[in-house]
């Protein structure tokens, strides 16, 4: 008993460098001895993908320590990431909207001769009139916003939660009406004649889309002459409305990649209520060193840590995008197919079997925005659904300097309209090429059919000849891909009857 004594002594004052001893002694027993369960033992070594983790009787070396806690602190990193880049692209997309002039709850941008190429927002399309805004509860308390007629909206929180529909999917109908947003915890009076829709964060998203069935123009001018967003302690002398034409503008909504991710975020965090996270995620806030109240000042240790932690869970992201592992992303599950859906499984809460869809809900935030179940419903002529192809036929992602084909069989099946738009894949947003709008759709004058009625669209660097109506710009050197949009989706969609090919490369 002495000599082991001395033994663990001697080790103690070496630092235990270079030292290894067996776990105990199993050739001694005591009175009250009872054997170890190999299953709760920790051997001196442990060989982990992290590397050997030593310890002396189940207490770690001092490189063990480091190793381990880098580890968790840059795995908490990633899962914050992965659960918290709703916010942050949110985030990303308010302040492009300020960077153009929308500050004020009064004051919103909008895509008068549509969206095009110049500004980066998240998948953005050129089909229908953009507008979007954000409303500030905490500045402005209870805020009424007066909707058009006709128009399709959402209204989403500051975690990019669904709070409401605005407009044909929402509860005026379609004939517009008064909305009535109530900041977190409000307990005051709440007057008669709004639809109340009470928000869990101050900031809210106000995201609105006029559909062009009777023009261009009747769809701007409806908007701007009826579309009032005041704080109601100024309804009886609202603010003019001033509308910002962001056609042209080159503004940049893409969520950040590098360590400016956990600034945005901690931002986020001290603006909104604490509440309006489970405890569990501001756990991993406060275990990186995010905590409302405070100041986030981590040292070079852990902002070298974050700033790899942010690099891997984009590489997540973007593999989880390419290659989903989640089987309820793909659209045709009876075949190989790379077509996949916005919301896996037509969940817009990403839910399944009340469990969180982090994965599916990691592919949707990372690559667009907008959350409303009217961008997923299957009621025959009824909103809008969309379909993503992200590589070829051959799996492969696409080459800009190649050409390529999709084939639409004929009679594509929405009673509104259907749309496929071009995309880059490094920012997610509308490919930048000579075209200033990266659309073929049902409303193109001069598109080419076949024989049968059928639609073959190209994407290549120069049109094939006599193809220049069906045709999308690439670029050499980048990928690409695509979302096909039907708004008023028919039965032969929703059942599948009717399938657009693959992205087939044209040799």
């Amino acid at each position: 008993m002495k000599h082991m004594i001395q033994k663990t002594l001697a080790a103690l004052a070496l630092g235990f460098t270079g030292m290894t001893w067996a776990q105990g002694d199993a050739t001694q027993q005591f009175e009250w001895s009872t054997p170890y369960p190999d299953s709760v033992v920790t051997p001196n070594t442990v060989n982990t993908s992290i590397g050997d983790l030593e310890f002396f009787d189940g207490v770690p070396m001092k490189s063990t320590v480091d190793t381990v806690y880098d580890y968790v602190d840059r795995a908490r990193g990633v899962d914050v990431y992965i659960k918290m880049l709703r916010a942050v692209a949110l985030d990303a997309q308010m302040k492009a909207e300020a960077d153009g002039g929308a500050v004020e709850s009064h004051q919103v941008l909008f895509h008068e001769e549509l969206a095009d190429a110049k500004a980066r927002f998240l998948t953005t399309n050129n089909t229908t009139l953009y507008l979007w805004a954000h409303i500030d509860l905490e500045k402005n308390g209870p805020t009424v916003l007066e909707a058009p007629q006709g128009v399709l909206g959402v209204l989403d929180d500051m975690n990019f939660r669904y709070l409401t529909d605005i407009g044909v999917a929402g509860p005026d109908k379609g004939q517009g009406g008064k909305y009535l947003l109530l900041p977190p915890a409000y307990e005051g009076e709440v007057p008669e004649g709004y639809f109340v829709v009470r928000s869990p964060t101050y900031m809210v998203w106000n995201f609105m889309r006029g559909y062009l069935d009777n023009g261009i123009e009747w769809s701007k001018n409806n908007i701007k002459n009826n579309l009032k967003v005041y704080p109601l302690s100024q309804k009886d002398n609202p603010p003019k409305m001033q509308f910002i034409n962001a056609s042209g503008m080159a503004l940049d909504a893409v969520p950040p990649r590098d360590f400016s991710f956990y600034e945005s975020l901690n931002a986020i965090i001290q603006k909104e209520p604490m509440d309006f996270l489970e405890t569990e995620t501001r756990g991993q806030l406060a275990a990186i060193g995010i905590v409302k109240g405070q100041p986030f000042k981590p040292d070079a240790r852990m902002k070298k840590i974050l700033t790899d932690a942010v690099a891997i869970g984009e590489a997540y992201a973007r593999a989880n995008t390419h290659y989903p592992r989640d089987p309820e992303q793909s659209i045709y599950k009876d075949t190989d197919s790379e077509w996949v859906m916005g919301y896996a499984g037509k969940n817009t809460a990403f839910l399944k079997d009340g469990a969180r869809k982090l994965d599916a809900r990691l592919w949707f935030h990372y690559n667009a925005i907008v959350v409303t179940p009217a961008m997923a419903l299957t009621t025959p002529g009824k909103g809008s659904d969309y379909g993503i192809a992200n590589l070829d036929e051959n799996k492969q992602p696409m080459d800009g300097s190649k050409t390529y084909r999709l084939h639409l069989p004929p009679n594509p099946p929405a009673i509104d309209f259907w749309a496929v738009t071009l995309y880059d894949t490094m920012t997610r947003t509308l490919l930048q090429t000579d075209q200033r709008f990266t659309t073929v759709d049902s409303y193109r004058e001069g598109l080419k059919k076949n024989a049968d009625g059928s639609i073959d669209i190209y994407f290549a660097p120069e049109a094939p000849k006599g193809m220049e109506n069906n045709w999308l710009q690439t670029v050499p050197g980048k990928s690409w891909f695509i979302i096909l949009r039907m708004y008023g989706p028919l039965q032969p969609w929703i059942d599948q009857t009717w399938r657009p090919s693959e992205i087939l490369v044209v040799k």
